[in-house]
C-alpha cells in the first residue's frame, strides 16, 4: 500500500504517519513542497526512531509520483468525497492520497483520483487531523488485506 501526502505542512503529523507506515508496512510518499525538512526536530520527535524502518520517498511534484506509479489506483481522501472510506474494496497496490493540513487536496488532484473517499463526521465540521485520517483509512485498508505482514497474535 502507498500513503501519499500531498504537500504536508506540519512536521508532527508527518512524523506520526512515518511511524504508522513503518508499523503497517506501507510505503510513504511525500510530495513537495513540504512545510519542513526531513531533519526537523519536531518530525523526528513524532516519528521517534521509526524513520529507519519506514520506506519514505520524496517527489518534486504529484506528476512525478504518478508517472512512477501508473498501475496504482489513487484513492483521494477529501471532505468532498463521494464514497465512504469503509465501502471501498482496497487492493494491495492502492495509493491513499491526502492533502495538506490547511488547504486539503487541490481540485486537480480530485480529478486525477480513481475514487474520492470520505470519512464521516458530525455536521458542520471541516476536517479531521491529517495523521488521524491517514490512520483510520490505512488501517481499514490493511484490515481488508488481512493485516498482511503483521506479527502473529497468540
Amino acid at each position: 500500500m502507498h500513503i501519499v501526502l500531498h504537500e504536508p505542512e506540519i512536521p508532527p503529523n508527518t512524523g506520526n504517519v512515518i511511524r504508522l507506515a513503518a508499523n503497517i508496512g506501507a510505503e510513504l510518499h511525500l510530495i513537495h513542497p513540504l512545510g519542513f525538512t526531513l531533519d526537523d526536530r519536531r518530525l523526528r520527535r513524532a516519528g521517534l526512531d521509526y524513520r529507519e524502518f519506514a520506506r519514505i520517498n520524496e517527489w518534486a511534484g504529484f506528476d512525478d509520483w504518478r508517472a512512477a506509479h501508473l498501475d496504482s489506483r489513487v484513492l483521494a481522501a477529501t471532505r468532498h468525497g463521494a464514497v465512504r472510506y469503509d465501502r471501498i474494496t482496497y487492493r494491495a497496490d492502492d495509493a491513499l492520497l491526502f492533502g495538506c493540513e490547511t488547504r486539503g487536496l487541490p481540485p486537480e488532484r480530485h480529478a486525477d483520483a480513481d475514487a474520492r473517499i470520505v470519512l464521516p463526521m458530525q455536521p458542520g465540521n471541516r476536517s479531521l487531523n491529517l495523521s488521524n485520517s491517514v490512520a483510520v483509512i490505512a488501517f481499514e485498508a490493511w484490515r481488508q488485506l488481512g493485516f498482511e505482514g503483521a506479527a502473529a497474535l497468540d
